[in-house]
């Protein structure tokens, strides 16, 4: 065939959540890439995802909407969007007297589909909604079977697949499993519908996830006891209460060590502290600085540092939206929120009544509890991703995906290439978004996935 009647190459992108919208999008407004774009999505908009397509008013984007965006390089595209748009002009509480904004969830994801929408309307971006089964490899690319019984043949690959769902504690998932009113993953669209007013509820995890479950309880009416438990206990935190500038270098001599990295950290705070400012000045520091950090790291105290400090890091990094931290302040001060670390030790169901051993954190005591409803938001199972969706299980058995060796996600070589069994890159299979996180560290914040998918758009352009 002459070089006039080739086809333009193909790009299958198989997700369309905010990391597969946010590649697509940067590679259709290059107009150099002549190429069909294909975002494999079974979800009717490109954009929302698992964390941007729910509903429920209590949800709404941790962080001021002027920090958010789909473009890297300016940052403050969502909050001139939610003006234009009127995206808050019926909810009141969305504004804080400060000036910040924090809309719901869903509107982000509405942002992220009207910016999408001119390449879908005019054939740059294709919009197939299915879910990819398996792929296998081609001599030009890979050939996708999908859900609807078709397939896709691509040149180039890239999974931007979603968070796996959370994975209930053993004890738990053996006694309570298949009963309607305990809930495994609470991200699932109307989950907390199965929760009367008066339940008594457990909500194992204490995090983000779990706050937005109380949260969206608190605004539904619900006024029965809440228990939250975790390991440790930790309960994310709050935004700084002041404007302040990122503080800290940790770069010019990066830390070799996790326990170096902690210190220096503290030092830093410390510091800062002493100055009139805040913790979150430093920590934003780090997060901006987190590929640099992460690098200089050895695989052993990667390892560390995930095995001991990042559920401090968690709750530290990822801050709740102040009218979520205002409803579980509210729970705790009238005593309807009683949130502690502990472990569960036993579980057993009692006439639809949830009978649950729970042993707190650094106590040999032992104390049943009883419940009426059980709901599970520990977050996203990252380190079982290679065995929950199969398309993953299907390539990680031909040997074209791996985990990566901190447990974070899949292997990825500093290009996003996925590495294989044989610990050798696919050059046509690119990781996009947090599962890559493994090799370049923070990865979860909005922020830095949109920066990493511009990167990602970037290879594929050449």
């Amino acid at each position: 065939m002459s070089k006039a009647g080739r086809r333009p190459p193909a790009i299958g992108i198989i997700g369309g959540g905010f990391t597969g919208a946010a590649i697509a999008w940067n590679l259709a407004r290059e107009s150099g890439v002549a190429a069909r774009i294909i975002v494999v999505e079974p979800r009717e908009r490109l954009g929302g995802g698992l964390a941007y397509s729910s509903r429920d008013p209590a949800f709404r984007i941790n962080v001021p909407a002027a920090k958010m965006s789909l473009d890297p390089d300016d940052i403050e595209d969502f909050a001139r969007w939610v003006e234009t748009v009127g995206a808050v002009d019926d909810d009141a509480a969305a504004r804080l007297d400060d000036g910040r904004v924090f809309p719901q969830r869903s509107e982000f994801g509405r942002y992220v589909a009207e910016r999408l929408l001119p390449f879908l309307a005019n054939g740059v971006v294709e919009h197939r909604r299915a879910s990819a089964l398996g792929a296998k490899r081609t001599e030009g690319g890979f050939r996708v079977e999908l859900d609807d019984g078709t397939a896709l043949d691509v040149d180039r690959l890239v999974l931007a697949v979603s968070h796996p769902p959370p994975q209930p504690p053993e004890r738990l998932r053996f006694a309570f499993s298949g009963h309607p009113k305990f809930v495994a993953d609470t991200t699932t669209p109307g989950a907390l519908a199965v929760v009367h007013p008066d339940d008594r509820v457990l909500v194992v995890g204490t995090g983000l996830t779990g706050a937005d479950v109380i949260a969206s309880l608190d605004r539904r009416g619900h006024r029965g006891p809440i228990t939250a438990i975790a390991r440790r206990g930790l309960r994310s935190k709050g935004h700084a209460p002041f404007a302040q500038e990122q503080t800290g270098d940790f770069t010019t001599k990066p830390a070799t060590t996790t326990l170096q990295l902690l210190k220096c950290i503290r030092a830093e705070v410390a510091a800062v502290e002493a100055r009139g400012l805040t913790w979150h000045a430093v920590l934003d520091a780090v997060r901006t600085q987190g590929p640099a950090i992460w690098a200089a790291l050895p695989l052993a105290e990667r390892r560390r540092l995930v095995r001991h400090l990042r559920a401090y890091w968690d709750v530290h990094r990822f801050r709740v939206a102040p009218q979520v931290e205002a409803a579980l302040d509210r729970r705790i001060a009238a005593g309807g929120l009683d949130l502690f670390a502990a472990s569960i030790a036993g579980a057993e169901l009692q006439d639809d009544v949830f009978e649950v051993a729970l042993r707190r954190r650094r106590l040999s005591e032992v104390v049943s509890h009883h419940f009426d409803s059980v709901l599970v938001a520990t977050g996203p199972a990252h380190g079982a991703i290679l065995e929950t969706a199969p398309l993953l299980i299907d390539l990680a058995r031909q040997g074209l995906v791996k985990a990566d060796p901190v447990g974070l996600g899949i292997a990825t070589d500093e290009q996003g290439h996925a590495i294989g069994a044989d610990g050798t890159p696919v050059d046509t299979l690119f990781i996009g978004g947090p599962l890559a996180r493994g090799t370049f560290g923070e990865l979860m914040g909005l922020p830095e996935v949109a920066a990493y998918a511009k990167r990602v758009a970037e290879a594929l352009g050449r």
